[in-house]
């Protein structure tokens, strides 16, 4: 997380979340956590007792302190409403919104007199859950956390939206509205519905055929599996730079068949590599480069207790794991973990869990 103790904080509170779901309840969790005075709204009542209840703040009375800052979030398609609601209501207080699209919403608010409070943010993190009971304070530690100020937005707006997404344990990140949409179509959104056409193609499967299912599927299909509900707000509102990208995947698409179709390895190996360059442009862990990784696959029997002391065998012997993913083994009553590690500690790890009687391949 980092350091906001060594310079003035300008983010002291209170702080109004308006909509207590999975982000607003979190983020008003992690706020307590900082000592942060957080006051709640909600239309739906059982979302604000569940919220208040967990700690995540006090629900408004109407008596309560003016906050410094209103945190709107909402689903998408009342977005640009509650911020200039909120721009109106408190007149002293900045404003943000923690909605996945911003050129839309800034659009509908850019002429109000006050815009220069609003500064719109993204937190990057969030689970196919949407109400407050899975909320956690911990849920932006280490995630990134867009902060997008319009032409317009003061100086103090951009910063005081710094500060709530460090308190929060986030990292900040400087887009422009319309550079944040196009990025998050690319990353989130149109990855979604990729995944979505090819799990699409398993739904009227034959039996047969979905009993081959390994990891590959699930992982390219995984994200299909959330509530489409909020995506019937987030594709509408990014549009355009979704189409955008989509053209490019068309494109892309008639080569890959035109590939196929003709029996051009040369063609077919272009689309494929280009394939291995987009794997290796994301991102590593921190932020950092990308660094050489193995896989050790471990079977492990369907018995309680037999994970935990998989991992209490890994740390025994010191390598550390980048990434765990765990398959169910259809023909025997276990299942495959796979235990991501740097490439140089692989053999060193799989003999290790060989000699402590556990079923490894590399």
């Amino acid at each position: 997380m980092p350091d906001v103790d060594r310079r003035p904080v300008a983010l002291v509170g209170p702080v109004r979340i308006v909509g207590a779901g999975l982000l607003g309840a979190s983020i008003g969790l992690a706020l307590r956590a900082r000592g942060i005075d957080v006051q709640l709204e909600d239309l739906d009542p059982a979302n604000l007792r569940t919220a208040s209840g967990l700690g995540a703040g006090v629900p408004v009375t109407g008596s309560e302190p003016e906050p410094q800052l209103v945190v709107v979030a909402v689903p998408p398609d009342h977005l640009a409403r509650v911020i200039e609601g909120a721009l109106e209501a408190h007149p002293q207080a900045f404003v943000t919104d923690v909605g996945s699209v911003k050129s839309g919403p800034l659009a509908t608010v850019a002429e109000h007199a006050d815009v220069a409070r609003y500064c719109g943010s993204h937190p990057m993190a969030g689970t196919q859950h949407t109400g407050p009971l899975t909320a956690s304070a911990t849920l932006f530690e280490g995630r990134p956390w867009a902060v997008t100020p319009h032409a317009t937005t003061s100086p103090v707006a951009t910063q005081v939206v710094t500060e709530l997404a460090e308190l929060t344990g986030a990292m900040p990140l400087a887009f422009g509205p319309d550079e944040h949409d196009l990025a998050v179509a690319r990353t989130s959104h149109v990855p979604h519905l990729m995944a979505a056409l090819v799990a699409g193609r398993l739904a009227d499967a034959p039996e047969g055929h979905l009993a081959l299912s390994g990891p590959g599927v699930r992982d390219v299909t995984r994200v299909a599996g959330t509530d489409p509900g909020m995506w019937l707000q987030i594709v509408p509102a990014n549009a355009s730079a979704i189409l955008a990208l989509l053209g490019q995947i068309r494109a892309d698409l008639d080569r890959l068949e035109s590939a196929i179709e003709s029996g051009d390895r040369d063609a077919l190996r272009g689309v494929l590599a280009n394939g291995v360059a987009g794997t290796r442009a994301i991102p590593g862990k921190h932020g950092g480069p990308v660094r050489p990784t193995s896989s050790v696959f471990v079977h492990v029997p369907d018995q309680p207790g037999n994970l935990a002391r998989l991992f209490a065998d890994v740390d025994a012997v010191g390598v550390n794991v980048e990434d765990v993913r765990i398959d169910h083994d259809p023909a025997r009553a276990g299942g495959q973990v796979e235990l991501v590690v740097d490439e140089t500690r692989v053999e060193e790890l799989a003999s290790s869990l060989d000699a402590r009687g556990w079923a490894v391949h590399q």
